[in-house]
């Protein structure tokens, strides 16, 4: 009931094309949200389901479109929306394969310049940040984090962990990163698209979902900023060429019992 009031509450005052719209709702007996109607189903059908293949063309728009639906969320609304679950299986597909984020079932608003109070951790494995999952701190940077897991997935064709790959390959952040230290980040690229993608496109949508899912949240871009460079408004960011560890307060459960140290940091 609680994610049901929260979906409706947030989602039905929400207005923008790339944002899955709320046609109506239901509490009677049963709890329903009826939505528009996404011809095209969910991104990750297509891309790991064999739904259908989808071009280079269309699956740069895609992430063009996400990133512009979270802009919308993080900057152009009255309040802030932390959607805090966004995965390629929530991104929807009308029937002209335009990107519409959806599922606010666990989406907290946040007044413009302040911090989330939200200590609960929710979220889906592969795509939460780490500081997140650390410190249960939802933020516009874990959020920019999901979706440069999302970019990736777009660009390599696969999912954030799989398990069935090569020890070195299993988690793709880190793969895409060794990969990008040799200066061979496109080799990455999906290989159901036999070569069949603009190069320059490809490079740039590795490389800003690599910027976005950095381990350190003080480094990652605005989704603003990120949209820049995705349309080559601005430079590719130079990132390290070996994946950077993760540095974060603990919170205060998790710090050391009787420790003078005003604040205990945690690598990862």
């Amino acid at each position: 009931m609680k994610e049901y009031a929260a979906e409706v509450r947030i989602i039905s005052r929400l207005r923008h094309r790339n944002l899955v719209q709320l046609i109506g709702w239901c509490h009677e007996k049963k709890l329903l949200l009826v939505y528009e109607f996404m011809t095209n189903g969910s991104l990750d059908s297509h891309l790991f389901k064999q739904k259908s293949l989808l071009s280079w063309e269309v699956r740069y728009k895609i992430a063009l479109g996400l990133a512009s639906g979270l802009l919308y969320l993080h900057q152009e609304w009255e309040q802030c929306v932390l959607h805090r679950d966004i995965k390629s299986s929530n991104v929807m597909l009308d029937s002209n394969f335009d990107a519409k984020l959806g599922d606010f079932g666990l989406a907290r608003l946040v007044d413009h310049g302040k911090p989330s109070q939200t200590t609960i951790v929710a979220g889906t494995r592969g795509y939460m940040a780490l500081e997140y999952v650390t410190t249960g701190k939802a933020s516009k940077e874990s959020d920019v984090y999901s979706f440069g897991v999302v970019a990736l997935e777009i660009a390599c064709g696969r999912k954030p962990i799989d398990v069935s790959l090569e020890a070195n390959q299993i988690e793709m952040v880190e793969w895409v990163w060794e990969l990008y230290g040799r200066g061979k980040v496109n080799e990455a690229a999906d290989p159901k698209l036999c070569g069949r993608f603009d190069e320059q496109q490809m490079e740039c949508l590795m490389i800003v979902g690599l910027w976005c899912a950095h381990p350190n949240y003080n480094f990652r871009p605005s989704i603003q900023q990120a949209i820049k460079v995705l349309s080559f408004e601005a430079a590719l960011p130079l990132l390290s060429s070996e994946m950077p560890v993760a540095t974060f307060p603990l919170p205060m459960s998790l710090s050391i019992s009787g420790s003078k140290e005003s604040s205990v940091f945690q690598r990862l």
